[in-house]
């Protein structure tokens, strides 16, 4: 979805730099960008802002948290 959007998922890196500019998944959380080799075993990864911190999570790809949304950068 994101490529057809024309955006590239933030990385776990972008994400917490992200997170500097403001309170962002504060209540909720976003997918981002997994590593290929967590991928090819069907996992995924996302990211929350809590307690002042980010936290990383993993979870597989197609399990019922499959609707959230995610965080992406586009170029200009």
């Amino acid at each position: 979805m994101a490529t057809s959007m024309g955006i590239e998922i933030l990385t776990e890196e972008q994400y917490r730099e992200l997170q500097q500019l403001g309170n962002f998944d504060t209540k909720t959380s976003s997918w981002v960008k997994t590593p290929d080799d967590i991928r090819k075993l069907g996992g995924a990864l996302f990211c929350d802002s809590r307690y002042g911190r980010v936290f990383v999570y993993h979870n597989g790809a197609q399990s019922y948290y499959a609707a959230r949304g995610f965080r992406g950068a586009l170029r200009v």
